[in-house]
């Protein structure tokens, strides 16, 4: 009988597989909101491709937002969209013509010859060479090796390790990943439960001490690089390394301290001390054995390259994007080379590459056509901006970002919806002796606040897929850390931003 039940016994119910539109609902709902943007009425003063181009922000926004395609493919098709509707809306300089698909489409793909393009794209190949010949996992575990067996101490060490990284790893995922296996490695050492608070409390540290660094140093982040891309080519002006970092050092300092009583204090770790936990990170320090001579040849590449980021304007005039593309055609020169062309030719994120030139192409249309300036001047009247304080215009927008940013699963993709706008906005504004280049910049520290959701950036992504920690942890933390930092933006801005000139 037993068996004649288990016979009968019905075969579970497969779960219904999701329809087309289920699955990709983010895609229908961005192309409904690029036809409903077209069917408006051009408004008055809005020339007929600064319309189209309003139509195509609002779908590349949707896109980003929901991650309805992958941000290489949404590039393409954001480059296919400017080709035609460019091309098929009058020339501004000459409404009787056309302006034409080819320069639609040279206009798609202008952010490919934007400098700060080569500067990413450099940054790029340097965190594969970290990653490849393990130099990055080598300074990690030295810091980590000296700080002590105090869990206090390997947090404050956790926060010191993603400062230094980030001045010598120009990508915020490749710092991530490769701390990840690193902390894992402490949490083993410690003996907890890797779904315990220390587990949690450390590994969160660890991707929070990126994203404020993220703001304090220009080349730890694409997302930077955008911001300098539109005020080179917007504002015929650039903001050198050492100039952001006097800026935002404070900032992220500040952040830094935060951090550290924040994640003490809202998720206490279980235990105090473990016996021999130094001798257990400088075991696995032992475990790389002696430094190769790839590392060593890498090593005083990067440190000669700050050295140039940290002097461009003081003793050279060499700027930041030349010197990082000098130094990666030096490491793959033969006899001084790191790595080859083939070994670094998979490590390379090309998508990013890709995502970054047509999201300068999309901010730069924007301004072109005028779209940007109209869509501004709403802004502007709107929240009373016109002849507002440059401090209320940094706190309006500062939070207007904060906001948006829960809904972007990328840096880099909202600085390039963003900024542009954000230009346009301080250009719009009639404040007496309002530093817009500076403004630009402040408003940019705002863009890397990914603290709040773990799908706010790549690397809170990375972190979250150790299982350490619950995302209502990250969420509960990231406020808190949010609004320090937002008072941080005020507080700088009515003090130190504005004695640099900028607020």
């Amino acid at each position: 009988m037993a068996e004649a039940r288990i016979r009968l016994a019905p075969d579970p119910i497969p779960a219904p597989a999701p329809t087309w539109l289920g699955a990709h609902w983010g895609l229908v709902l961005a192309v409904a909101a690029l036809v409903a943007v077209l069917l408006l009425p051009t408004p008055g003063g809005l020339p007929v491709a600064g319309h189209r181009m309003l139509a195509i922000l609002a779908f590349a926004v949707i896109v980003w937002m929901t991650e309805a395609l992958d941000y290489a493919v949404s590039a393409g098709v954001i480059a296919a969209l400017m080709a035609f509707l460019l091309g098929l809306a009058p020339n501004p300089a000459n409404p009787a013509v056309l302006w034409g698909t080819s320069a639609g489409l040279g206009i798609a793909f202008s952010g490919f010859a934007n400098t700060a393009l080569a500067l990413v794209a450099s940054a790029l190949f340097l965190a594969a060479a970290m990653t490849a010949t393990g130099l990055d996992r080598r300074i990690a575990l030295v810091i980590l090796s000296r700080v002590g067996a105090e869990t206090r101490h390997v947090v404050a060490g956790a926060i010191l390790v993603g400062f230094v990284m980030a001045f010598l790893v120009p990508s915020t995922t490749a710092r991530v990943a490769c701390l990840v296996p690193i902390t894992l490695g402490i949490i083993a050492a410690f003996g907890v439960d890797r779904r315990g608070a220390f587990a949690g409390m450390l590994m969160i540290t660890t991707t929070q001490a990126a994203s404020i660094w993220n703001v304090g140093i220009k080349t730890a982040a694409a997302q930077n690089l955008v911001a300098i891309g539109f005020i080179e080519r917007t504002l015929h002006q650039t903001i050198t390394w050492l100039d952001w970092f006097i800026a935002a050092a404070p900032f992220g300092v500040a952040m830094s301290v935060a951090l550290y009583f924040v994640m003490t204090r809202m998720m206490p770790p279980e235990v105090a001390e473990v016996p021999g936990g130094r001798e257990r990170i400088r075991g696995a320090l032992a475990a790389l054995g002696p430094m190769t001579l790839a590392e060593k040849k890498l090593l005083v590449l990067s440190v000669t390259l700050l050295g140039f980021w940290a002097t461009e304007g003081v003793l050279h005039r060499f700027d930041t994007s030349s010197t990082t593309i000098a130094a990666v055609a030096l490491m793959f020169l033969p006899g001084i080379g790191i790595m080859t062309w083939k070994e670094a030719q998979p490590k390379i994120p090309w998508g990013t590459i890709v995502l970054f030139g047509i999201g300068i192409s999309l901010g730069t249309a924007l301004l072109q056509t005028k779209g940007a300036v109209w869509l501004a001047d709403l802004v502007v009247a709107e929240f009373g901006l016109r002849h507002a304080s440059a401090l209320f215009i940094l706190g309006v927008m500062s939070l207007f970002l904060v906001v948006i940013h829960l809904g972007f699963a990328s840096a880099t993709a909202l600085a390039s919806a963003m900024i542009p706008i954000s230009i346009a906005v301080l250009q719009g504004v009639e404040t007496p002796g309002i530093n817009i280049v500076g403004m630009t910049m402040l408003l940019q520290f705002v863009v890397s606040f990914g603290f709040i959701l773990v799908v706010n950036a790549p690397q809170n992504m990375v972190a979250y897929a150790t299982g350490t920690f619950e995302a209502r942890d990250f969420v509960r933390t990231g406020l808190v850390l949010t609004v320090i930092a937002f008072a941080l933006v005020m507080l700088l801005g009515a003090t130190w931003w504005r004695w640099l000139g900028y607020a």
